[in-house]
């Protein structure tokens, strides 16, 4: 199915799925507790100026992010007081 034939709810499942394999293998480097909501803000923050990109940009973007990259925004969030919930 392309992207221009997906549903809304299609495509966030997508997404969804996409930062959930993402998060698990950070886990298998040993990064217990990522969660693909962890994912999704650090992948995210990178669009609140711009809005969000083409379904093919977002999928790069998750499946190319470092654990050195996330970490970093993790520490940042935490710096500025923002919840991991």
């Amino acid at each position: 199915m392309s992207p221009e034939n997906m549903s809304e709810s299609e495509m966030e499942a997508t997404i969804e799925a996409l930062c959930r394999s993402k998060a698990e293998e950070f886990r298998l480097v040993g990064y217990e507790y990522v969660t693909s909501k962890d994912v999704w803000k650090c992948i995210s923050s990178k669009y609140e100026k711009e809005g969000i990109p083409p379904l093919y940009k977002l999928v790069n973007d998750i499946l190319s992010l470092k654990v050195l990259t996330f970490m970093n925004f993790m520490t940042i969030s935490a710096y500025k007081g923002s919840s991991f919930d």
